[in-house]
């Protein structure tokens, strides 16, 4: 059944005219329907005029738009401007045919009413007559039935709604996916419909955004069906426009991709997760808060031990972010003096200070439109602190010796080692900056509270490192693996893969063994009563004294060899008041 729809505004009968005709013209398979704005009576002239041609009209609008709103038509006619103006967008979107017909009724008290009512009848007569001889019609409503079965039938689920989010198109895959069927949502406000917001809110009908140039969004969407059943979405939202207009609507295009999502996660806890290895549960719910934080435009706070991997997650946040294409810019804060901090922050301008020869941009510069990570954020200092904090608020800086404000879209990235909110507590860290980094805090745990990981942390290893070693070692010995498993990892991750790549390089044959590991982790197995942790638990007296031997009493040396920032060492030798005697 193909159903056309006539519309127009005020009492001069132009839609029942056309309904008239089409009536008389139509098949059996053809059902006709008119509509107006209001219920009131038809112009007199009207009735009068159709009479001569042997048609009989209603008295009275029968049908309002507003009545007809919900129902399914395949052809909708307007016949004049405003009732185009005021047609809705009806369900399944049907095709718009526009007469624009002058009101016959509004016509010069002079003028002969009953010539004018007679033009506009032969004129609606002439045009419905053409939709009917040359198969117009018929060709709508193939194009319609060809259309209808080839968004229903495929396996992404479309929904469309128009300006005021009043769903008018829902296919098979939508209700399959969402739980919900066609009539539960037809005609019905997205919101109403989904008050968790479909979108998870970010398209432009939820934050007031949508204007004359289409849109279009891409993100991932967690959604709970109607039975509760929790699924994976893939989102496209499309702004529509219709031609000549500002926009028409929302086209939303989802796809399940609830099992694709399970089987990378599974993968992820057999091979890692962009780099970073680990199946504990701990290490998942970092990956979990990875993923949830891709998106999201706010500073994040990774807190963790030395050697935990916190530049490799900030680097999976920004790779998997919309910011990839941009720069990711890594600095190191706790290395750097204090007296050069600023500058490489922020840049210079020529002159500002004695060696500045020419302008220089700063890290935050060359983050635009990227990431910016400043590791050991808590090392820097109380006048850092402030102006980092600036950056943080108003998106600007000012260069060192400049005056002009440079304005940077950048995303922040921080990390430490250090206890932040107890440095706050001890008057050491602005607890505005503290709480304006710890927006989401990320943790990552020390390798001796998932040592369940040891093992899938060596296999990587030792398939990492096999081309820089020029070695092929297939496995560890047992007795290395327990001895392994038994240390306490001080130096977490990046301690562990230094002592595979140094078995590795000692190791001649396709085996590891005890003899083949760091002569520290062989010693701890005789002596396993390592240091009481405390502010800094790889640093005790012991070690680092042993370091700085080694290292020929070069402090620089020493930090390094210990994997802490010279300002750290520092801090620990002055809190011990020992190795007074040592040389720089």
């Amino acid at each position: 059944m193909l159903r056309i729809l006539f519309v127009c505004s005020g009492n001069g009968g132009r839609s029942q005219m056309a309904a008239a005709f089409a009536a008389g013209l139509a098949p059996r398979n053809v059902e006709v329907t008119s509509a107006g704005d209001v219920r009131q009576d038809v112009a007199p002239a009207a009735a009068r005029v159709m009479r001569e041609v042997g048609l009989e009209i209603a008295p009275r609008v029968e049908r309002t738009l507003d009545e007809v709103a919900t129902e399914p038509f395949d052809v909708v006619v307007t016949l004049c401007n405003k009732a185009r103006e005021m047609c809705p967008t009806f369900p399944g979107s049907p095709a718009r045919i526009h007469w624009p017909l002058a009101d016959p009724d509004k016509h010069d008290a002079t003028a002969d009413a009953g010539a004018i009512f007679r033009e506009v009848r032969d004129d609606i007569h002439h045009r419905v007559e053409g939709l009917f001889k040359y198969g117009f019609l018929e060709s709508i409503h193939q194009v319609r039935l060809t259309l209808g079965s080839l968004l229903d039938n495929l396996t992404d689920g479309v929904l469309a709604h128009d300006l005021d989010r009043r769903i008018y198109f829902f296919n098979r895959a939508a209700q399959r996916i969402t739980g919900l069927t066609y009539a539960e949502v037809i005609g019905r406000d997205c919101h109403e419909v989904f008050p968790e917001r479909f979108c998870g809110g970010d398209c432009p009908f939820c934050t007031g955004q949508h204007g004359t140039q289409p849109s279009r969004v891409r993100y991932p969407r967690t959604f709970v069906t109607s039975a509760g059943e929790r699924r994976d979405l893939e989102m496209s939202v499309v702004t529509t426009e219709a031609p000549g207009e500002p926009a028409a609507g929302a086209l939303v295009i989802f796809r399940d991709v609830t099992e694709m999502v399970h089987l990378r996660r599974r993968l992820e806890q057999t091979r890692g997760f962009c780099g970073i290895v680990g199946r504990h549960a701990s290490m998942q719910r970092v990956f979990d808060s990875i993923r949830e934080l891709t998106n999201v435009n706010v500073p994040i706070l990774i807190q963790g031990e030395s050697g935990t991997g916190k530049e490799m997650v900030a680097t999976a946040l920004h790779q998997l972010s919309q910011r990839s294409a941009g720069p990711f810019v890594p600095v190191n804060c706790g290395a750097l003096p204090e007296g050069t901090l600023e500058s490489e922050l922020f840049g210079h301008v020529k002159g500002a200070f004695t060696g500045a020869i020419h302008d220089r941009k700063g890290r935050f510069a060359l983050a635009d439109g990227g990431t910016i990570f400043l590791d050991e954020i808590g090392e820097i200092s109380a006048a850092m602190q402030v102006k980092l904090l600036r950056v943080l608020q108003d998106k600007w800086f000012i260069p060192v010796g400049g005056e002009q404000h440079v304005r940077v879209d950048v995303r922040v990235i921080c990390a430490t080692h250090a206890d932040l909110k107890r440095r706050t507590q001890q008057g050491l860290f602005r607890d505005d900056l503290y709480y304006r980094l710890a927006v989401v805090p990320v943790e990552l745990p020390p390798l001796r509270d998932r040592k369940s990981d040891i093992p899938v942390l060596v296999q990587h290893f030792l398939e990492k490192f096999a081309g820089d070693t020029a070695r092929r070692v297939a496995r560890v010995t047992p007795d290395a693996l327990a001895l392994l498993m038994a240390y306490p990892w001080p130096g977490n991750v990046r301690e562990l893969g230094n002592a595979i790549q140094f078995g590795m390089i000692k190791c001649h044959g396709d085996e590891l063994d005890v003899a083949h590991l760091p002569p520290e982790i062989r010693t701890a197995a005789r002596a396993p009563a390592l240091a009481k942790p405390g502010r800094h638990p790889k640093l005790d007296a012991e070690r680092v004294a042993d370091v700085l031997r080694r290292a020929g009493g070069n402090r620089a040396r020493a930090a390094r060899l210990l994997d802490v920032s010279r300002t750290t060492l520092y801090r620990f030798l002055r809190s011990r008041q020992v190795f007074q005697n040592t040389d720089v």
